[in-house]
């Protein structure tokens, strides 16, 4: 849900100039022919849309139609104006698909009124719309209108746009031949603002966004600023928001919100939720293939493609239906950023580049270009974030599991077998002093979460009000792969309370950092990785819809799924679970004392107060027997084996100590040809200072397979040049970095 085209920029500003002039080589108008259309809806209403048509399309050579629904806006606007990029990669968009942008009712120059998460109608009359009308309308006008198209019709969008997606299922128009939702919103109790129903502070800024009707068709953002200047105050969410006070203190700039109040008004799920879940409307028989992608570190939406994948596989059992989780943040599988990293963890090279080329590509090309006989692509292909590896599954949960209880022994261990005697620990719980949910405070002022789904939690889990149970170190690799559910007896001193349970891998002391450890200060000795975390507010532990408040002092059942995982706890780690009752501000306060609409709790109502946990408490996780310890799959992709290199350079060897001022062309020659459109270079390990200057590019060789440069040199100099990722070969796999280090001669 977060703004996911701000963070492109960013990374493209922070990857440099010559990343931009790389991935800016192709120009989109010289390749495409861009029109821009309103299309009727059955009630009448004008969807604005644009079409770029590759301009190689003829009668005898059509396209598929791609299409992405959005609320964002599918600036920029006019005839002649085009974006930087299209579609879901430089690849599809190299390969060419007729690429279609829609702004959505209600958003930028679309007419009608704008729904959050559209409520979805059964039933349909003439005048009767939803999200998958307006996609039938869509696709219906498109195949019939757009020249050289060849009838085949694709859907993909994230985030939001991914519900749109994930909506536009239900349009069962016979074009739509695959669809790929990703991170897609599934419900509003569930993902991105609430979890579980408990409400993610965190979101606080982005009500503006979805809360705000326009007045008329337009091409600028209509709505309010947020109503604090993330630039200009102390980026401290934690105490800028714990000095605001309850929740009531949003009405100060929301009172005319409409998706604020309406959020305010609806703390149960009731029917206004009920009605934009989007999961229970799937039929028996959905004819479009479907490819839904998540990260699993995505810390915005996690539950909606685990739960979208789930539940097509449950209700249409005969769809073709494949699900990718990666370890990426929200949409990072979208973006190359090279060494793919997610707070302090590495995680391989490439790794949206291996996605995007390997899977993407190959779902749509062969559903919407009916190449080859089948799309090549497993059941799930999902990432280890444990042993950091792809591995492909024909099921998931996968076949050979079986559910393991880890007891929440008093003493603070995880015990496999259950109690023999009912002991318990407690711990404080004082709102008015929450644990925070990271460390990081510069972070708690951004528009939505990130780094806290991965992020090092020994800064938690050493505090008295938050309780820690750990194995000892293990005497073999364990893998967890599936559901987790956590299954807390507590008791309480209050009549409300929240439960946030994390599951943590701990490294060993002599675990080393790894090569791009993004914070000098952050060592990887003992690191507690957060590997998977939820919140559960006890108000809702028997029903979302009714909820009750606890009896105070009386052992109550807490039961609540957390979200699936694929990870590898490695000999000598240890699985440890962290319990608390606060995660500030990620989550709001919950006040302990039970309201009915805790939106409107005041002050008073905020209460200290102890929470016990028992020691028949217990997480349940799906051990994958053998799956990796023993006969283990090979890993099925691993890009350093197939991806181009710098085989040599002339005419001298790089690392030379005495190079001549007079050698001035230096020439690469590489592992395999390489498309001869990209090239980037960047400074090396001494810093800009050391950096050589390329003089004059004399580029590719006829074979593509060489590249020379002029460079400019002074005599007694050490010099560096990182031959960047930017270069690739023909199929689009990047250069594995090549760093050129030499010193010339007095």
């Amino acid at each position: 849900m977060s703004q996911f085209f701000v963070k492109l920029l960013v990374i493209s500003l922070l990857l440099g100039p010559h990343h931009l002039n790389a991935q800016m080589a192709y120009k989109v108008q010289d390749h495409y022919t861009k029109t821009e259309t309103y299309i009727t809806m059955r009630d009448g209403v004008n969807l604005f849309t644009a079409i770029y048509t590759p301009k190689l399309a003829t009668a005898t050579r059509p396209y598929p139609i791609l299409l992405q629904r959005t609320c964002y806006g599918i600036a920029p606007y006019g005839n002649d104006s085009y974006p930087n990029h299209l579609g879901p990669s430089m690849t599809m968009m190299q390969e060419g698909y007729i690429m279609v942008y829609q702004d959505v009712r209600g958003r930028y120059k679309s007419e009608g009124q704008f729904t959050n998460m559209t409520p979805l109608t059964v039933h349909k009359s003439n005048t009767d719309v939803d999200e998958s009308s307006d996609t039938f309308d869509t696709i219906d006008w498109l195949v019939k209108h757009v020249p050289n198209n060849n009838g085949n019709v694709g859907q993909w969008g994230m985030s939001y746009p991914g519900f749109y997606a994930a909506a536009g299922l239900l349009s069962n128009h016979p074009a739509l031949k695959a669809s790929s939702p990703q991170a897609p919103i599934s419900d509003f109790f569930f993902d991105d603002f609430h979890h579980n129903g408990a409400f993610l502070q965190s979101y606080f800024l982005l009500f503006p966004w979805f809360g705000v009707p326009k007045k008329d068709t337009t091409t600028f953002a209509w709505y309010d600023s947020p109503p604090v200047n993330t630039a200009k105050v102390v980026r401290d969410g934690y105490q800028i928001y714990l000095d605001q006070g309850p929740l009531t203190f949003a009405d100060t700039y929301y009172k005319d919100n409409v998706f604020w109040q309406q959020t305010v008004n609806h703390p149960n799920y009731d029917d206004y939720w009920r009605k934009r879940a989007v999961l229970q409307h799937y039929p028996p028989n959905l004819k479009t293939a479907v490819m839904t992608v998540g990260g699993w570190f995505d810390a915005e939406d996690l539950s909606g493609p685990l739960n979208l994948y789930k539940t097509i596989e449950k209700k249409s059992p005969g769809t073709y239906n494949t699900l990718v989780m990666g370890p990426f943040g929200h949409g990072g599988w979208a973006y190359e950023t090279g060494h793919t990293l997610h707070s302090n963890l590495y995680f391989g090279d490439s790794l949206a580049s291996f996605y995007m080329n390997e899977i993407e590509a190959k779902f749509f090309r062969h559903f919407l270009k009916g190449i080859g006989n089948s799309t090549g692509l497993p059941e799930a292909y999902m990432f280890d974030t444990g042993l950091k590896k792809w591995h492909q599954f024909d099921q998931w949960p996968p076949v050979r599991f079986h559910k393991q209880k880890l007891y929440l022994n008093a003493a603070g261990t995880l015990d496999r077998q259950p109690p023999k005697k009912i002991e318990s620990v407690s711990y404080p719980s004082d709102p008015m002093k929450p644990v925070p949910h990271t460390e990081d405070l510069t972070s708690t002022m951004n528009f939505t979460p990130y780094n806290y789904m991965s992020e090092d939690q020994r800064f938690a889990g050493r505090r008295p009000d938050v309780l820690t149970f750990q194995t000892g170190a293990l005497s073999q690799d364990v893998t967890l792969g599936g559901e987790i559910k956590a299954y807390l007896n507590v008791a309480s001193t209050g009549t409300d309370a929240d439960f946030f349970v994390k599951l943590i891998d701990v490294y060993p002391l002599d675990e080393p950092n790894h090569a791009y450890m993004p914070h000098k200060n952050v060592t990887l000795s003992n690191y507690w990785q957060m590997v998977r975390s939820e919140m559960m507010p006890a108000r809702f532990r028997n029903s979302f819809e009714t909820p009750q408040p606890l009896r105070a002092g009386q052992k109550t059942a807490v039961h609540f799924p957390l979200q699936d995982v694929l990870h590898t706890f490695k000999k000598g780690h240890r699985i440890m679970i962290q319990v608390q009752s606060t995660a500030f501000p990620l989550f709001a306060r919950n006040p302990q004392t039970f309201v009915r609409n805790p939106y409107k709790a005041k002050s008073s109502d905020y209460a200290k107060a102890t929470q016990t946990v028992f020691n028949d408490s217990f997480m349940e996780v799906d051990l994958l027997e053998g799956a990796i310890t023993e006969n283990a799959p090979p890993s099925v992709w691993n890009f350093e084996d197939y991806r181009p290199r710098v085989i040599s350079m002339a005419p001298f060897e790089n690392g030379a100590q005495s190079v001549s001022t007079s050698t001035s062309v230096v020439t690469l020659r590489f592992s395999q040809k390489m498309d001869t459109r990209y090239y980037s270079f960047g400074k090396g390990s001494l810093g800009v200072e050391s950096m050589v200057r390329v003089k004059r590019l004399l580029g590719f060789s006829e074979d593509a397979q060489s590249f020379s440069f002029e460079l400019d040199v002074k005599p007694n100099q050490r010099y560096q040049l990182v031959i960047g990722s930017s270069f690739r070969n023909e199929n689009g796999d990047r250069l594995k970095p090549y760093l050129i280090d030499f010193k010339t001669k007095d």
